[in-house]
């Protein structure tokens, strides 16, 4: 066990502190979420960085920093859905989630193939990965009704997120085209 797993089985553990929070009664709630969640996000970034700072990659963190990263995400959304109610939270919230499905199964098929490497992270999915922390945290920060720039900039950045998302999957659907294709000759 090294620091980098330490920090990716952490916001595995924050999961169900983030879901009991966020449905208790009281003021504070809102807080504690988005300060959980904000915290879970900080770890998402601080956990590769010192993984290829002190080389320690390990397969363990390979395959659960991305699994911790989307149970973490979708289950934010979900509350999220459930908090607001409205269909202008639902749909971006769902695009998110789907897309995050598309390309997991994507990159595992792809990797199958041995060309993984051509589905692998883009400067659009990162620019997405930031754009949909920071929303969450600011939504999980925001009573419902939102009234304050605070949850006006969460959906604003949420809907960025959003449009990321489904240009980042058009990216990476279109690297894995040729092997996608119908008309594809296989290897």
């Amino acid at each position: 066990m090294n620091i980098p797993n330490f920090l990716t089985l952490t916001r595995l553990v924050l999961v169900p502190f983030l879901v009991i929070i966020f449905y208790l009664p009281f003021s504070w709630s809102y807080i504690a979420c988005a300060g959980i969640f904000a915290f879970a996000a900080a770890t998402d970034w601080f956990d590769g960085y010192l993984a290829r700072r002190l080389n320690q990659s390990t397969p363990f963190g390979a395959f659960f920093d991305p699994v911790a990263d989307k149970v973490m995400v979708a289950t934010a959304l979900c509350l999220l859905i459930d908090g607001f109610h409205a269909f202008w939270m639902t749909v971006p919230a769902l695009i998110i989630i789907g897309r995050e499905i598309v390309i997991s199964a994507l990159r595992e098929w792809m990797a199958e193939l041995g060309k993984r490497t051509s589905v692998a992270v883009s400067m659009i999915g990162k620019a997405k990965t930031a754009a949909q922390m920071t929303a969450i945290s600011l939504l999980l920060l925001s009573p419902v009704p939102i009234d304050s720039w605070i949850g006006y900039l969460g959906m604003t950045l949420l809907y960025l997120s959003s449009i990321l998302t489904l240009w980042s999957m058009y990216v990476y659907l279109k690297a894995a085209w040729p092997d996608l294709s119908p008309f594809a000759k296989p290897d």
